[in-house]
């Protein structure tokens, strides 16, 4: 990859960074948390999105560059996220895959010219988008590489990240990684096939691995260590540095959403629950959990995680509301009953609350693995999700003290990790180290 020489000591000389994530909300939220910290430090940062993503940001102090007009009018993302809400395993993995053939195609046609005229001198790329990485190492530009989502940085002694399969030191389990690997392989052929086409056609070195678009200069995972499994051989320039929040406990990407009723909050042990903004198409989902809930002596608030959305009638007396404060609702909950999403599982991590986990496809079943692994949480496959089972497990979270304690070990270390402030300054130094 070409490097950019830069005279400049770090913190002297404001920067112009550049971001490429997914339109989703989970991933531009952190994105747009370090985004903002960074001019909060003096750099000016220019997001290059389709339009449902602009829409999304409009009104922060972030330049916007709308590309893949015509592969992505408004609301075509929006209506392909609402298709992937109502799937599960493999079928959700198989759409993902398929989605993300198109985004990347589009980017390969038009970031390249969208990045030369915005004059960067570095380019934040989420994992999930290495697309972005191969246009910003045809062109020289440094890069750094952001796991928003559970990092895909595979090695033998960890599970595949699409399974709910716990670490083991037992030789046959590194077998049963590289099988898993291998189906992942084939899932997702296409999106590297086309990947490696598109490199021959710019004259770039045929990659050997997927771990080769990885950043060289940088990698931030945005959750703490102990949260991941144990590893063995990640690259010096990889660095856990917790969730990528804002500070002052806003989401970003929280305006426009009708204030939440505080008043109507009575008191009683609350659980939280929510399926995320992906994952939130399955209503039958929301109605095991408010049954399961109902004869506890629990308030149950349920975000359906769709602003401007009519909550639905659910069994029971839960609070519904479209969207919700997440942060600010996690910090007061005994429990957070999740889709295993990763902002949703830090943020409750991050304030000592354990969680129920309910995975549904993509990243989430390796979430999930990873709370459980971790003593913070349970997990009940959605193949086996009755409102009995869920009422069983809820009553054990709150009964039993030890996941507590142990959401609390990991609110410590989130706490000691640095999240936006530590990555900022990592971003800051990392061309001039580099």
């Amino acid at each position: 990859m070409g490097h950019i020489e830069s005279p400049w000591e770090p913190l002297l000389m404001p920067l112009r960074v550049g971001i490429v994530a997914p339109p989703a909300i989970g991933h531009l939220n952190p994105m747009v948390a370090l985004a903002l910290e960074l001019i909060r430090r003096g750099h000016a940062v220019v997001v290059f999105t389709v339009a449902d993503g602009a829409r999304k940001l409009t009104g922060l102090p972030l330049e916007l560059v709308t590309i893949g007009a015509e592969r992505f009018p408004p609301g075509s993302v929006d209506a392909a996220y609402a298709q992937l809400g109502c799937l599960s395993g493999l079928a959700g993995l198989r759409f993902t895959v398929s989605y993300f053939r198109q985004e990347q195609a589009m980017l390969h046609e038009q970031l390249p010219v969208s990045l030369r005229a915005a004059n960067l001198q570095l380019l934040l790329v989420d994992q999930v988008s290495p697309a972005a990485a191969t246009v910003a190492e045809r062109l020289g530009l440094p890069y750094v590489t952001i796991a928003n989502a559970l990092p895909v940085n595979r090695e033998a002694a960890v599970p595949p990240y699409f399974t709910g399969w716990q670490p083991s030191r037992a030789p046959w389990s590194r077998w049963r990684n590289q099988l898993g690997n291998v189906l992942l392989d084939r899932l997702t052929a296409p999106l590297w096939c086309d990947l490696q086409q598109q490199r021959r056609r710019w004259g770039l070195p045929v990659l050997h691995h997927r771990e080769q678009l990885h950043s060289p200069l940088l990698q931030l995972a945005q959750l703490p260590r102990r949260f991941d499994f144990a590893r063995e051989r990640l690259a010096p320039q990889f660095h856990y540095v917790g969730p990528l929040a804002d500070p002052s406990g806003r989401e970003p990407l929280l305006r426009d959403v009708a204030p939440f009723p505080w008043e109507r909050l009575d008191g009683r042990p609350l659980i939280y629950a929510s399926l995320g903004t992906l994952q939130n198409g399955r209503p039958e989902l929301f109605a095991a959990i408010a049954a399961a809930c109902a004869p506890l002596d629990v308030q149950l608030v349920i975000s359906i995680g769709k602003p401007g959305a009519t909550p639905p009638a659910l069994p029971g007396e839960p609070l519904v509301v479209a969207f919700a404060p997440h942060q600010q609702l996690i910090a007061r909950s005994a429990l957070v009953i999740t889709h295993a999403g990763l902002n949703t599982t830090l943020t409750a991590l991050g304030c000592g609350v354990p969680l129920l986990a309910i995975p549904i496809t993509n990243e989430q079943p390796g979430i999930a693995a990873r709370l459980a692994h971790c003593g913070a949480g349970a997990v009940l496959p959605v193949s086996q999700l009755t409102p009995q089972r869920l009422r069983a497990l809820v009553a054990t979270l709150l009964r039993d003290e030890r996941y507590r304690q142990a959401a609390r070990r990991l609110q410590a270390e989130i706490a000691g990790a640095g999240g936006v402030a530590r990555a900022a300054e990592l971003i800051e130094g990392c061309l001039v180290s580099g």
